[in-house]
């Protein structure tokens, strides 16, 4: 799709006439374009495989993990599930409804945009996609430029599997961006950064367009000092897989600090830099394995990051770049200031920082002086501390003894909170987050009740008391005279 303002705008007048005809919400055509989405996952694996590789230096075997094999499943539930998620469900009326009866009927929202971030350009591209169709919506997708390569096959592949007339796919940066928030959605979904969510959310105002935000946030992994060695050694593998192996960490999800109790931190320390060597080797850089940098830009970020002086000091494993091939290695800071930019921005690259603690409940209190995160991840064996931790923190997801495997579980909600996001998705939530949940609402003709109408008397004022209470002995007895209200003739009718 070619970008230029008279072309957008009429491009999205069609799209909204043809939503207008109906056609999208036909079950057969929300079939046919899952199953389109379907057939370009699997007739092009082997090419999606190849640009998150040339985009972010994905592994195969990670890409495959974290985006293909998740999408696939997405599909498959959606294509199996849409038809009895589009069916109405009876709401339970009170007894006092006589001769009526209720539901909730979902209904799509109509023309949605769907912009997506550079670090799962098709997860996050695809999963709202998914939920977006299988809603009956008309659908236009920005994939993000910053992996121009992913958005150049969703935006030249991916039209050839589905009804251009209902789907469109749009390339282009910041500019286009904002052009597209310019214009009247009935839906906005945005994944990236708060600052650019906050923008996306000041558009949406001018046509109070409902938004959903899948943003970030620090997010936190606290570790008890498990008893058992084998615990631990499972503990640090799951940690450094999640910050090192979800695409260098600079998924929304990863891990970007670490909690632990002083007298516990060597320990680990020292785990964590075995568990990387067995997992990367000794040069982690040949290893193929971890993604690089997005982008030269990012990689000057995260290089400022590292070149404050206690920051620096702070490094304790890794900490070489190569400018080049936008490789960071593996690193691990131990205490750097709680006020240095790599402890109060999100990282977005295998950067670890370590924090010790006197105790480590206290991990609870720190957690919540910071702003609310995506996702908490609790390793302990404590019922006490995963009890407080549910109860005492807020996050858009906790996890205890793993960390990211939430994003791929289709019946748990994927969301933030706060500063982390607004509204979530995967699985039916996608789809609900697609959907407006009608109320319906049915009365026969045959009875009524007579004291919800003027003129008002004080025996109405009772009935009404005692029906909003739902009391089935008071109202007969209200009319027959044997209940008598204890409010005044002047509070009832002055």
């Amino acid at each position: 799709m070619e970008f230029s303002i008279e072309a957008l705008e009429r491009d999205l007048n069609n799209m909204r006439k043809y939503y207008e005809s109906g056609k999208t919400k036909e079950s057969s055509w929300r079939e046919s374009q899952l199953k389109g989405l379907r057939n370009f996952v699997i007739e092009n694996e082997e090419e999606i495989l190849k640009v998150l590789k040339k985009d972010l230096g994905k592994h195969h075997v990670e890409a495959f993990r974290d985006e293909v094999g998740t999408l696939k499943r997405s599909i498959d539930l959606a294509i199996k599930s849409f038809k009895k998620w589009m069916v109405g469900k009876e709401a339970k009326l009170p007894q006092i409804a006589l001769l009526s009866s209720a539901e909730i009927v979902p209904e799509p929202l109509g023309l949605v945009l769907i912009i997506s971030s550079w670090n799962f350009p098709f997860g996050v591209s695809l999963e709202p996609l998914i939920g977006a169709v299988a809603a009956g919506n008309s659908v236009l997708l920005k994939p993000s430029e910053l992996a121009p390569a992913s958005s150049s096959l969703l935006a030249n592949v991916l039209p050839n599997y589905l009804d251009n007339n209902g789907i469109k796919i749009i390339e282009g940066g910041p500019e286009v961006g904002e052009q597209l928030l310019h214009q009247k959605w009935d839906k906005i979904f945005f994944t990236g950064s708060a600052r650019v969510g906050r923008l996306v959310m000041k558009a949406a105002v001018e046509h109070l367009t409902p938004v959903t935000l899948e943003l970030g946030g620090k997010c936190p992994a606290l570790v008890d000092s498990l008893s058992a060695t084998w615990d631990t050694e499972v503990a640090v593998k799951r940690i450094l897989v999640a910050k090192y192996g979800a695409c260098a960490g600079q998924a929304c999800i990863a891990i970007d600090y670490v909690l632990v109790e002083k007298s516990f931190s060597s320990t680990l320390v020292e785990l964590m830099k075995e568990g990387i060597k067995k997992m990367f080797g000794d040069n982690p850089k040949a290893s193929n394995t971890i993604a690089r940098i997005v982008n030269k830009k990012h990689s000057n970020r995260i290089k400022s990051l590292l070149s404050e002086p206690k920051v620096k000091e702070s490094v304790v494993f890794g900490g070489s770049m190569d400018d080049d091939d936008l490789f960071i290695e593996p690193t691990i800071l131990l205490d750097p200031p709680l006020d240095s930019a790599i402890m109060t921005e999100e990282i977005f690259a295998p950067l670890l920082p370590i924090i010790t603690l006197e105790k480590i409940e206290d991990g609870i209190k720190f957690i919540k002086s910071k702003p609310k995160p995506l996702a908490i991840y609790v390793f302990t064996k404590s019922k006490t501390l995963q009890r407080r931790m549910v109860s005492e923190t807020s996050s858009g997801s906790i996890v205890f003894n793993d960390a990211i495997i939430q994003y791929a579980v289709d019946t748990l909600p994927f969301g933030g909170v706060g500063e982390s996001g607004l509204g979530r998705y995967h699985g039916k939530f996608s789809f609900d987050t697609f959907s407006h949940h009608k109320a319906v609402a049915r009365r026969s003709f045959y009875t009524d009740f007579w004291f919800r109408f003027p003129p008002w008397t004080l025996e109405k004022f009772q009935l009404l008391e005692e029906a909003y209470n739902l009391d089935y002995i008071g109202i007969p007895l209200a009319i027959l005279g044997l209940k008598k209200s204890k409010r005044s003739l002047y509070q009832a009718c002055d």
